[in-house]
């Protein structure tokens, strides 16, 4: 697994629900609640998560479903916010999940395990594909659709609205000043820790200004390489999973969010960074603004992870994995940290 996914799973828990509220359905459970709820007969497997429960349901057809039960502590509308989102997507782009009505016209139902437990549960359509993570060799071209597609994908939110998107988040970029305050002084490698606080200055005094004069709308949230299909033949941009980080905040900030995870272990992150901002910008043309912090918010993004991951092991100090986690960080943000941001701003314009 990218090593920067990994740590974002392993702060996750700082403000989404708890472990100890993961469902635990089995798999018989679930092939029954997919034949009660949806009038589905299907062969059932459980599928990798954190929080929740995910199965792969393949029905007598060969048609494949993902059904998914939230953790207990889930807040139900932001899973309907999700729902709806997926539903307004469904009709505008073609590489997104669509959710799926119960026999009762729901899409959001309540299910009891054997143990008493109630959680909310959804279905969804399945898409097959390969995950970006898992490409060791990324073309121009298969990152130029990455950024056509994540631009599309920001297009059509522009023009969505749920309330319950309008939330406090720690991974929100918005809450830089925050985080960054917060956990800096908790990391303990000095020279890291004295980069961060540096930047921090420069983002203060650079970015921060422009930051109230961004576009904001809805945005996925978190675009990490994992949760980018990609067609293994076409070497296309096929889906673009979980849409559990969805807030409101910087338009921009998916393209940053984005970047973070294809520029970090990258032997020409800049050059990488271009391609990915060049399909976005054919999709969605990009602002002066925005692109003036695209580089400063990217890193912003990167500095933040090393920031939570530091409070993270403060709580969990025989967490292993996130020292691994910050070793990684600390071994690439320096570099990406010495490039001129007004240089990254002045390329970043300059592609068509």
């Amino acid at each position: 697994m990218d090593i920067f996914l990994l740590v974002t799973h392993l702060l996750s828990s700082l403000t989404n629900p708890p472990l100890s509220h993961t469902p635990r359905f089995s798999v018989q459970t679930a092939a029954t609640i997919a034949e009660e709820l949806y009038g589905i007969q299907a062969t059932v497997s459980q599928l990798p998560s954190e929080r929740d429960q995910n199965f792969l349901l393949t029905g007598e057809s060969n048609e494949k479903f993902v059904l998914r039960i939230a953790n207990g502590l889930e807040d139900p509308a932001l899973l309907a916010a999700q729902n709806e989102v997926l539903q307004y997507l469904s009709t505008r782009v073609p590489f997104c999940q669509r959710p799926i009505a119960s026999l009762q016209g729901q899409y959001l139902d309540e299910v009891t395990s054997t143990d008493g437990q109630t959680n909310l549960v959804r279905l969804n359509t399945y898409l097959p594909g390969v995950p970006l993570g898992e490409i060791p060799t990324r073309s121009a071209g298969l990152l130029n659709d990455f950024g056509l597609k994540l631009g599309l994908l920001d297009k059509v939110l522009l023009d969505f609205e749920h309330p319950a998107v309008h939330r406090k988040f720690h991974w929100d970029l918005a809450h830089w000043k925050t985080v960054v305050k917060n956990y800096c002084g908790l990391v303990h490698d000095t020279q890291l820790r004295t980069a961060i606080s540096r930047y921090e200055v420069e983002f203060e005094r650079d970015e921060a200004p422009l930051l109230p004069k961004l576009r904001c709308s809805c945005i996925h949230g978190d675009p990490n390489d994992y949760n980018i299909l990609i067609d293994p033949d076409s070497h296309a941009v096929v889906g673009l999973l979980d849409f559990g980080d969805i807030v409101y905040s910087y338009t921009v900030g998916d393209l940053a969010i984005a970047l973070a995870y294809v520029v970090l272990n990258d032997d020409v992150p800049l050059t990488t960074a271009i391609h990915v901002v060049a399909g976005y910008k054919e999709a969605l043309p990009l602002e002066d603004n925005e692109i003036e912090v695209l580089w400063g918010l990217m890193l912003m993004r990167l500095c933040m992870s090393v920031c939570l991951a530091a409070y993270q092991q403060q709580q969990q100090p025989g967490n292993e994995y996130l020292d691994i986690s910050q070793r990684a960080i600390r071994e690439h943000l320096p570099e990406l940290l010495a490039i001129d941001r007004q240089e990254a701003s002045s390329r970043f314009k300059d592609t068509v």
